[in-house]
């Protein structure tokens, strides 16, 4: 009968000879081998940061009425468009499920009002989970209802924001949710945020779709569906908002 060193010795033995089998198996390895060439990606012309890249859906241009439903409701003027206060928001004609969305906002610099009464407004993907858009420079207000929050969800992790006159911009990547067979939901959304260039969402999962009161909880809805802008009672304007979908 073998005593417990013999064992132990057989055992290393077995061991180090798996690792030189298997290292020098790698060293013989070419290196193409872990290299892949297919599917190529995609070329896409960069562009500075404020503008969209050559695939990028411009969304507000000469063309916006074919663009959104009830835009004409609102005041467009050389690429801005112009919340018309008391008209109730717009949404695009096209639907969409996951996407990389930039946009610039304005809060006018004579807002009255505070708290959540600062320019109100949102930026709803799929018509459903919200970006929230208001004047949070030196105004006090709950921290996930605040400029950047995934509204009633999670606060931004800083307060990036401008003083009201001032343009400022939203990054935003959209992963939608994804439901099974059943209607059940197999994946959450997730949001990451960008306000201007500042990360204040980082792939958080969104908790189900934006709602005032109660708790959010996901129901089956569309792959794909429209994304919305909340009026408000101020004259918020919009400009340079470009969306690719991914």
């Amino acid at each position: 009968m073998m005593n417990i060193r013999s064992i132990l010795l057989i055992s290393l033995v077995c061991l180090l000879s798996g690792f030189i089998s298997s290292s020098a198996q790698t060293a013989n390895w070419l290196p193409e081998l872990t290299e892949t060439w297919e599917p190529v990606p995609k070329s896409v012309n960069p562009a500075p940061y404020f503008n969209p890249p050559s695939d990028a859906i411009q969304l507000f241009d000469e063309n916006y009425l074919n663009k959104w439903e009830d835009a004409d409701k609102w005041n467009f003027e050389d690429g801005v468009l112009t919340v018309e206060p008391g008209t109730g928001g717009i949404r695009t004609m096209e639907a969409y499920s996951s996407v990389q969305l930039f946009m610039e906002w304005r809060i006018p610099e004579n807002v009255d009002g505070d708290d959540q009464r600062r320019g109100n407004s949102g930026i709803f993907l799929q018509g459903l989970y919200e970006v929230q858009i208001l004047d949070s420079y030196n105004n006090t207000t709950y921290t996930n209802g605040q400029a950047g929050s995934v509204y009633k969800q999670y606060p931004p992790m800083v307060n990036a924001s401008l003083p009201p006159g001032q343009w400022q911009s939203y990054h935003i990547i959209f992963n939608a949710p994804v439901f099974a067979e059943d209607g059940n939901l197999a994946r959450p959304a997730y949001l990451t945020v960008f306000h201007n260039g500042i990360l204040i969402q980082n792939h958080v999962e969104v908790k189900g779709p934006t709602i005032y009161t109660g708790l959010p909880q996901y129901e089956l809805h569309p792959y794909k569906m429209p994304i919305f802008i909340q009026g408000s009672r101020h004259e918020i304007s919009f400009r340079n908002m470009w969306i690719r979908e991914i």
